[in-house]
C-alpha cells in the first residue's frame, strides 16, 4: 500500500539504506537566528543527513490566555502558559527562507513541522521537499489529507496515538493518491525514560501497516537509536543543540556535538554490521581458516605402519586432513613414509577413508 522506497531530494529511505539522521533544532536556537545557523553548521559537520525546523507561531497554535486550560502543570515546562511557551520556542517565519538557504548551501537537506494549515500554505511557498506532521498533530486527519495532496513525502510520527488513532490515521492516508508515507514510533515524553522506549513497536508498525518506520527518539542516550537500526528503521530524529550551557525549553533532552558525532557514526557502524545471510570466509577468515585443526604426524611412520593414537594427532595449523577422518584413519595402514610433524594428506591414506563420513 506504501512506498518501500522513498526519496527526499538525494536521500532515499527504505530499509536496504542506511538511517537517515535528522538533527531536530526545536527551540534550540534561544531566539537568535546566529545560533539557528550555527546549530545547522555543527550538524552537518557532525554527520547529520538532514536538520529539520518547526513552522509555528505562538498564535497558530492557541490563544493568549490564562485561564487554568491553558497552564502546563507538570513536567519539564510545568508552570508555563502556552502561549508564553510557544512565543518562546517558535522558530520565527521571518529567519525560515534564509535558514533553508543556508542548509542549502551546506548540502545537508531540510524539511519542517507542520502545525497547521497556516504553516503548511508557508512552507509550501518555499517548496520544502517533505513535511513532518508532529505527534501532536497526527489526529488531526483533515491536515494530514491536505500535506499528502502536495505529493510531497510525509513522515508522520505516532505518539500519543493509541491503536485506534493509528488505525484511523492509515485509514486516512490509504484514501489519498500519495503513498510517500513514514510513520515514525515515539514516545512523546521529554525526556523519555529508556524503559519506555519500547522499540518492538517499531516491528509491530511494520507488520500491521506495511510502511517505512523510524524513530523519533527523545531518551537521553543514544542507545535507543542506534538499536532501532536493527529493526529496519528507515530514519532517526534527535533533537540537537550546539551547547546544553545555553538552555532553551528543549535543551535538556537534545544532544550536543559530539553526541550527534558519536551517534552518525554508531548508525553507520551498526548498518554495515548487518548485512546480508552470508556463509562465505570474510577478510581475515581467509587466512586465518588455516589455523583451524587438522591430522598431523608426530612421529617418524613407516610405509605399512598403522596410524594409532600415538603417532598422529588433531592439532592446529589446519594444512592436513579434516578432523572428521582421524577415526577412520586409526587402524588403518600408511601408503608412505611420513615424518615426525608432517601433515597427513589424502596420498598417505587408504581411499576407503573417504567414505562415508
Amino acid at each position: 500500500m506504501f512506498n518501500k522506497k522513498i526519496k527526499i531530494k538525494n536521500k532515499i529511505l527504505s530499509i536496504k539504506n542506511k538511517p537517515m539522521l535528522v538533527a531536530e533544532l526545536s527551540a534550540n536556537h534561544n531566539g537568535s537566528f546566529k545560533i539557528a545557523k550555527k546549530t545547522i553548521l555543527s550538524a552537518k559537520k557532525n554527520g547529520a543527513d538532514a536538520i529539520k525546523f518547526q513552522t509555528y507561531t505562538a498564535d497558530t497554535m492557541t490563544v493568549k490566555s490564562t485561564k487554568k486550560d491553558f497552564l502546563i502543570s507538570k513536567g519539564l515546562w510545568k508552570n508555563y502558559n502556552l502561549f508564553n511557551l510557544y512565543e518562546r520556542a517558535a522558530t520565527p517565519w521571518k529567519w525560515q527562507k534564509k535558514l533553508f538557504e543556508y542548509a542549502e548551501d551546506l548540502d545537508i537537506l531540510s524539511f519542517s513541522s507542520i502545525f497547521d494549515e497556516t504553516s503548511l500554505d508557508f512552507l509550501e511557498k518555499l517548496n520544502v521537499p517533505a513535511y513532518k506532521i508532529p505527534s501532536f498533530e497526527a489526529c488531526d486527519l483533515e491536515l494530514i489529507r491536505e500535506t499528502l495532496q502536495t505529493n510531497k513525502p510525509v513522515i508522520i510520527s505516532t505518539g500519543l496515538l493509541n491503536l485506534k488513532e493509528i488505525d484511523e490515521l492509515i485509514n486516512c492516508c490509504a484514501k489519498q493518491k500519495n503513498n510517500k508515507i513514514i510513520l515514525l514510533h515515539c514516545v512523546s515524553s521529554y525526556p523519555a525514560k529508556i524503559e519506555d522506549a519500547n522499540l518492538n513497536t517499531i516491528k509491530d508498525l511494520q507488520k500491521k501497516y506495511n510502511a517505512l518506520i523510524g524513530l523519533s527518539d527523545h531518551t537521553l542516550t543514544n542507545t535507543a537509536a542506534i538499536l532501532s537500526v536493527g529493526l529496519n528503521s528507515v530514519l532517526v530524529e534527535k533533537h540537537f543543540i550546539i551547547d546544553r550551557k545555553i538552555g532553551g525549553p528543549d535543551s535538556s533532552f537534545s544532544i550536543e556535538p559530539f553526541e550527534l558525532n558519536k551517534l552518525a557514526t554508531d548508525i553507520n557502524e551498526a548498518f554495515k554490521s548487518f548485512g546480508s545471510p552470508n556463509y562465505n570466509l570474510k577478510g581475515d577468515e581467509k587466512y586465518n581458516v588455516k589455523f583451524r585443526r587438522s591430522i598431523y604426524s608426530v612421529k617418524d611412520i613407516k610405509k605399512g605402519e598403522y596410524f594409532t593414537n600415538n603417532n598422529i594427532r588433531k592439532i592446529r595449523p589446519g594444512h592436513g586432513l579434516f578432523p572428521k577422518y582421524y577415526k577412520k584413519i586409526i587402524g588403518t595402514r600408511s601408503l608412505c613414509d611420513i615424518k615426525k610433524y608432517q601433515k597427513i594428506e589424502k596420498k598417505m591414506v587408504s581411499k576407503k577413508i573417504f567414505t562415508d563420513v
